[in-house]
């Protein structure tokens, strides 16, 4: 990958990753800023040309029209390089996408990584940006780059797009193969979640982790799970690993695949249960410059939550379910859902099944978690008791990520157009976001990147960023112990 050179503050890195106690105040070395605005990237749209004219079919209009799909094909590869270098590169500028993992491990032994990583011009810190207020950010153009909204690395097309450890293993198991040829997915493997990842059941919190470290496909699961499952949620779980006609996977010529594809199974994202960061863009927003990117959110808790989808509000499991099949995994069109093979769930049996085997995904254990989900002070350290008080005292972060699950179950809108002048971005605007899910935080440090679109690489980037849009202008100190206290959950 081309690295794009820039100073990265050694200060700051220093006092995240090492620890320093320095209790500086915001707003002490105010006397010279940078001049803004921060470069956003480019602001035209990656190359996606149309697709070929129909070769055959209803020549009126309609589904009914076929392309030469060796043509489609050639043409979309013909623009993969200069799409993936302008994201690449788009990136390099907005963060450090180096390996800087620390000591602490998710449930299956991969490192977590540390630091901040959204890039601010030379001669600019995060106490000082903190100190100024939304007005003087905006008017000056300060703005983190890497806090705005992050396109997908084709905004004009979208769809899915799966990291190579998942298109690896699914295509070593099942055959099925999800590498798309006109794209690849554009972040580092080490800033992903753990894989496979640990899958945690509440039905049965004595067997811990029942992954055997495995990928669940359909090539193993009945093996992993016969004695485990009912036969209900046996058969649910079958049919999430089930491959269904998808937008850029599917049998016909308007496909993404270089083969005719089966299409993706629900966890081929959600996978073990849990995410592998894919990325897609959502089907409910139109124009496609509006589309938000989509970091595949964990099915773990579902049993306690009651809103679903990032901005939808879908309100049950089974509606979420149905909804993705039918819907997202078309871009909202059901047009082409059914030129490209619909496959419409039975809601009574199928769609239950399938709700049910989500319900009982469980968090990963929190030892030092009481009953109330509070700290236990007999196992916690003091950095992460000063953490829990900042948590629910002057980070204001338990004002939405409230109870013993760390949500309060609604969506909230940040108002983040206060800090910035509207712009495009690589084809995607970024402007007014509106509500947003408030999704729980328990198992946090196993399911980076963060916030809905993924454009939070690291727990320290999250709390800078609510550390900045909140107004609540925490020291160093307070970072650090914010941080130890979001690893407990």
């Amino acid at each position: 990958m081309h690295r794009l050179t820039r100073a990265v503050s050694l200060t700051l890195l220093c006092a995240l990753a090492c620890g320093t106690d320095n209790e500086d105040q915001p707003g002490n070395t105010m006397a010279t800023l940078p001049q803004g605005p921060v470069d956003t990237g480019p602001s035209d749209p990656p190359p996606n040309a149309p697709l070929p004219p129909a070769m055959c079919g209803d020549m009126n209009g309609g589904g009914d029209q076929h392309v030469d799909f060796p043509t489609l094909m050639a043409t979309k590869i013909a623009e993969k390089d200069t799409a993936m270098t302008r994201q690449l590169a788009l990136l390099e500028q907005r963060y450090d996408l180096s390996d800087r993992a620390g000591a602490l491990r998710m449930t299956r032994g991969k490192p977590v990584q540390q630091g901040v990583r959204v890039r601010l011009p030379d001669g600019l810190t995060w106490q000082d940006l903190a100190a100024l207020t939304p007005e003087q950010v905006r008017e000056r153009g300060l703005f983190p780059s890497g806090f705005r909204a992050l396109p997908h690395p084709k905004q004009p097309e979208g769809g899915m797009l799966f990291p190579p450890s998942t298109i690896d293993e699914v295509l070593r198991q099942t055959g099925r193969d999800l590498q798309r040829f006109d794209l690849d997915f554009d972040l580092p493997e080490h800033l992903i979640p753990e894989f496979p990842p640990a899958i945690f059941l509440t039905t049965r919190p004595d067997l811990g982790d029942v992954s055997q470290g495995k990928l669940v496909t359909t090539d193993n699961f009945f093996e992993l799970f016969k004695c485990i499952l009912n036969p209900k949620q046996l058969d649910g779980l079958r049919l999430l690993l089930t491959p269904f006609a998808q937008q850029q996977f599917n049998f016909t010529d308007d496909r993404r695949s270089e083969r005719p594809s089966q299409g993706v199974a629900c966890l081929d994202c959600h996978i073990n249960g849990h995410t592998n960061g894919a990325t897609h863009l959502v089907g409910d927003i139109r124009d496609q410059a509006h589309r938000n990117r989509i970091d595949t959110t964990s099915l773990r808790g579902l049993n306690v939550q009651h809103v679903f989808g990032s901005q939808r509000a879908l309100m049950s499991v089974e509606d979420f379910t149905e909804f993705e099949q039918r819907a997202a995994y078309f871009d909202g069109d059901p047009v082409l859902a059914t030129k490209k093979g619909l496959n419409p769930l039975e809601r009574g049996s199928q769609v239950q099944n399938m709700a049910e085997f989500q319900k009982i995904l469980d968090f990963p254990p929190a030892p030092k978690l009481g009953v109330d989900g509070r700290l236990d002070p007999q196992k916690a350290n003091a950095r992460e008791l000063r953490g829990q008080e900042l948590f629910f005292g002057k980070a204001r972060c338990g004002e939405c990520h409230s109870g013993a699950h760390y949500t309060d179950g609604t969506l909230h809108d940040l108002q983040l157009e206060r800090f910035f002048e509207p712009a495009t971005i690589n084809g995607i605007v970024s402007d007014a976001e509106g509500p947003m899910k408030t999704f729980t935080l328990r198992g946090l440090k196993e399911s980076p990147p963060y916030l809905h679109d993924g454009r939070l690489l690291t727990i320290d980037d999250t709390i800078e960023f609510f550390n900045l849009v909140l107004e609540t202008r925490l020291t160093d100190a307070e970072k650090r112990d914010l941080r130890a206290f979001l690893y407990t959950l």
